[in-house]
């Protein structure tokens, strides 16, 4: 099968995309072993006031526009996990973004010293890996880049289960990656593709992960779309935001599901109606709701299937890109498909856009979610301090379970949650100052939320225990 040349850049090709020689032999290389859990350091776009930036913090588990980072295997055991890891953990300097592989072995309750699998040679947390797991074993990361000025690598295990040896099947481009992998027919690659000024979503196929179909697009209107996916036995399905023109991302809204069945041969929206694709206009029979004609913006958060299949999305509003509380109120929202239309509900509110959550649909029916609800230490910045609700009516109603953080001097933010997630490593997160520089750790919790559990910043041995934290009193 032929390789697309958007999508298998020539090691030439991928040096006129100013690709080091160093940073190709870092990729090409092998991995090292790392000496503990450091997460990267990240801000964006300096706001010159007391905010200090748009959003900023402890970043190793950013974006959620890309997924999946950790995923649960039952043969094993063990929680396999992706971040992004820094060169400098003290903050000291520069940091660069290391792509980091690990995992949780949920029989000793201990985590080995992470891999390095290589240096992205940039700061820019966008690069992150996600990852992926195929039927026989092996693991597949996929390493982001922030539009084209940097490559994208994917690695895969050279032995299945195994994260201290892989090999580099393709150096290319992409963005904001989402690889599900189906049983018995192989990847479904949802992507964003930097294009004429804007995102643009992209999907490509491939059954062994080394020759990949040409890249298809199915969704760009105006100046594009940022997107969350989510995945089943059956489907795949996509939720999209607008960037409209002139301004694009900063003025972010609407919300839009599209799911497939059949590796992307055709799309249907929640009712079940076959779409034409691509999706070229901003009002199509994908829209969920039209916050536009509001004049709110649109935060994706979290997409999940409930016990009857249909899909649950979880997201935040607001009134403007800043920081600050001038463009609140930040409104988290659920919209539930009934079978018949998307009920739209509010969750609760927060100070930020750049609060982020996951969403648990359990199989009683419950609906979890952990989320930065509290404003921790640095009010009306990224993050905060994280909270575990649960509604047990399809979110009409919420009750507070229980606060996990209590932080001093770090927003706790970008809770993940895993694929197949274990009672024992329910979510996935990282710490940070925002207003300034910091070092970041790592943590986790369990379902119940009865603690926390840092993974540990310095080992001294190949094996340890992450550190138990006690919850704050209530």
């Amino acid at each position: 099968m032929r390789l697309h040349a958007r999508f298998a850049i020539t090691l030439l090709g991928a040096a006129l995309l100013a690709t080091t020689a160093h940073q190709l032999a870092a990729a090409e290389g092998g991995p090292t072993l790392g000496d503990g859990y450091a997460g990267i350091w990240y801000f964006n776009q300096p706001s010159n006031d007391q905010y200090v930036y748009k959003y900023s913090g402890g970043f190793a588990t950013y974006p959620q526009q890309q997924s999946p980072i950790a995923i649960y295997v039952a043969s094993q055991n063990k929680t396999f996990f992706c971040y992004g890891g820094t060169t400098d953990t003290s903050n000291s300097g520069r940091p660069e973004l290391l792509h980091m592989v690990s995992y949780y072995d949920h029989a000793t309750g201990m985590v080995p010293r992470p891999t390095a699998l290589l240096n992205k040679h940039t700061e820019d947390a966008h690069d992150n890996p996600v990852m992926s797991i195929d039927e026989t074993g092996h693991i597949w990361i996929f390493s982001n880049s922030h539009g084209t000025s940097r490559p994208s690598f994917i690695h895969r295990s050279r032995k299945p289960y195994d994260i201290r040896d892989f090999e580099l099947i393709l150096t290319t481009n992409f963005s904001y990656g989402h690889p599900w992998w189906h049983a018995g027919k192989g990847f479904l690659f949802l992507q964003t593709l930097y294009e004429d000024k804007g995102r643009s979503l992209y999907f490509n196929t491939s059954a062994d992960g080394k020759n990949w179909t040409k890249p298809q697009l199915f969704a760009r209107a105006e100046l594009g779309h940022y997107q969350i996916t989510a995945h089943d036995s059956i489907r795949t399905a996509s939720v999209f935001n607008l960037h409209p023109a002139p301004v694009g991302l900063n003025n972010r809204t609407n919300v839009y599901y599209v799911e497939t069945r059949d590796m992307g041969k055709t799309w249907r929206n929640a009712a079940g109606q076959t779409l034409e694709m691509p999706l070229r206009t901003a009002n199509n029979a994908a829209l969920v709701h039209d916050y536009k004609s509001e004049h709110r913006l649109v935060y994706l958060k979290e997409v999940a299937f409930d016990k009857d299949g249909r899909p649950v999305i979880l997201y935040l509003t607001s009134g403007g890109y800043e920081s600050g509380p001038g463009q609140g109120p930040h409104i988290w929202h659920t919209a539930r498909w009934t079978g018949k239309r998307w009920e739209i509900r509010e969750f609760t509110r927060s100070d930020h856009n750049y609060d982020f959550g996951a969403l648990w649909i359990e199989p009683d029916g419950a609906w979890r979610i952990i989320a930065p609800t509290e404003p921790g230490p640095f009010p009306y910045t990224t993050g905060g301090d994280l909270v575990m609700w649960l509604s047990r009516n399809r979110g009409k109603t919420w009750k507070k379970v229980k606060q996990l953080t209590a932080a001093t001097n770090r927003n706790h933010g970008y809770v993940r949650k895993p694929v197949n997630a274990h009672p024992d490593f329910y979510a996935l997160w990282a710490d940070g100052k925002t207003l300034e520089p910091s070092a970041s750790s790592l943590y986790f919790t369990d379902k119940e939320g009865t603690a926390i559990w840092r993974l540990p910043t310095k080992m001294t041995h190949d094996m340890e225990r992450p550190e138990k934290l006690t919850l704050p009193a209530h």
